[in-house]
């Protein structure tokens, strides 16, 4: 019997494959009335669920449906009026709806090994077929959002069942490229 245990609307049936010529759409935020759009060009990386409090969750979500693209392939197409920074004070420079409060991109501004690249919601595309989330990362947060600690265990077998492996930090390929940059600017690291 398969575990019960909701994760994301768009991860719950099952994880769908996508198209591996998945080239960029546009996002759209949850408004009826003049949606923000935004448009991201070319391919999109490092999809994952992630448990942490930050990022934004649809409604019933335990996890975030969230990957990168390079900024510069992202651009506001409409109604960029009605954006605003979520908290000015983070790496991670998420970009929200005023109106819904859909999350719409966040680039990361600072120096940091992310730099360039921009967090988006890819189940916000208006397309189908953008790539399937690969892992799961900070799957431990979700507890700081409400989730009781006696039920990691089910949820975390859940995450497996959809065959998303379980981190409580990033991959190691993600975690591997934050050490190398950290290495490279400490100088203990001259080539990679």
């Amino acid at each position: 019997m398969p575990n019960q245990v909701s994760i994301h609307p768009a991860l719950d049936g099952g994880v769908k494959i996508g198209q591996a010529n998945f080239n960029g759409g546009t996002l759209v935020c949850a408004c009826v009335d003049r949606p923000v759009k935004v448009a991201v060009k070319g391919t999109i990386a490092h999809n994952h669920a992630c448990g942490c409090s930050k990022c934004w969750k649809p409604k019933g979500a335990t996890f975030a449906v969230v990957a990168v693209a390079s900024h510069e392939n992202v651009s506001v197409l409409e109604n960029g009026d009605k954006l605003q920074v979520v908290d000015p004070d983070t790496l991670i420079q998420r970009h929200a709806c005023k109106a819904c409060g859909v999350h719409m991109y966040s680039p990361v501004e600072r120096d940091h090994a992310f730099k360039g690249l921009d967090f988006i919601h890819p189940e916000r595309f208006q397309e189908s077929g953008w790539p399937e989330p690969t892992f799961a990362a900070f799957v431990s947060s979700i507890i700081e959002t409400g989730t009781p600690p006696s039920a990691m265990t089910s949820v975390r077998g859940r995450l497996k069942e959809l065959g998303l492996e379980t981190y409580d930090c990033l991959n190691p390929t993600l975690m591997d490229v934050i050490a190398t940059w950290v290495a490279k600017k400490a100088g203990t690291l001259k080539e990679a």
